[in-house]
């Protein structure tokens, strides 16, 4: 339940369908939800934790601008992808994706132990039959699998901390009709030699297969 109300009133949010400066109150919300005060209450500490509304004495609950959103938080990109603002939201992670993964890849071919290394080349190899095959929810896992294991292998903590909002992001594509029925030859490939430059320990030539592949995205999502 208390899931259900986040997703209510965050989407709300981040749709605009709640401006900034508008007001909710707990009674409001319980009688809207028919849940109890507690439940609300517990609602709204995750909402101010995103940073969507806060909390004001003697005025209620207040919705934040969106300066002010924790915009890496994986339920607000979400939100933002199933929301009017999708194009922008594909655009600037894509941005992220372009400006991180290229040289997280070059550290996770310095970094990556070997089991790393050969668990990439196995999910490139994955990639490429799920792709083939057309089972886009397996090759979403694969593929989630894949960049995951590349943020965390490549030595940087912040890169790590990224997977999540990859995931999101990749997940948004497949779930919003925007990935083809069988993906590109191009980006079956890119994985491929990512992976290939990865286990060699070649980090400049990772770092520029990454860059070839999410080059492949951005056209794509554009």
């Amino acid at each position: 339940m208390n899931g259900a109300i986040i997703d209510a009133i965050g989407a709300d949010i981040v749709a605009g369908e709640l401006q900034p400066g508008d007001r909710l109150t707990l009674d409001g919300l319980q009688e809207k939800f028919g849940v109890s005060r507690t439940v609300v209450r517990d609602c709204m500490r995750i909402l101010e934790s995103m940073n969507l509304v806060y909390s004001k004495r003697r005025i209620g609950i207040v919705v934040q601008d969106p300066d002010t959103w924790n915009v890496f938080d994986s339920r607000i990109i979400r939100w933002r992808l199933s929301g009017p603002g999708r194009d922008s939201q594909f655009r600037t992670l894509t941005e992220l994706r372009v400006a991180v993964e290229p040289m997280a890849a070059a550290g996770a071919a310095r970094h990556a132990g070997e089991e790393e290394r050969s668990t990439l080349v196995e999910l490139a190899a994955r990639l490429r039959l799920l792709g083939e095959a057309g089972r886009l929810e397996d090759f979403l896992a694969a593929d989630i699998a894949f960049h995951t294991l590349l943020l965390r292998s490549s030595g940087n903590e912040m890169f790590a901390s990224l997977d999540e909002v990859v995931a999101e992001v990749l997940t948004g594509r497949t779930h919003q009709g925007l990935m083809p029925d069988h993906p590109r030859e191009v980006a079956l490939q890119g994985h491929e030699r990512v992976a290939r430059a990865v286990a060699e320990g070649n980090g400049d030539q990772a770092m520029q297969e990454m860059a070839a592949l999410l080059e492949e995205v951005r056209t794509a999502v554009a």
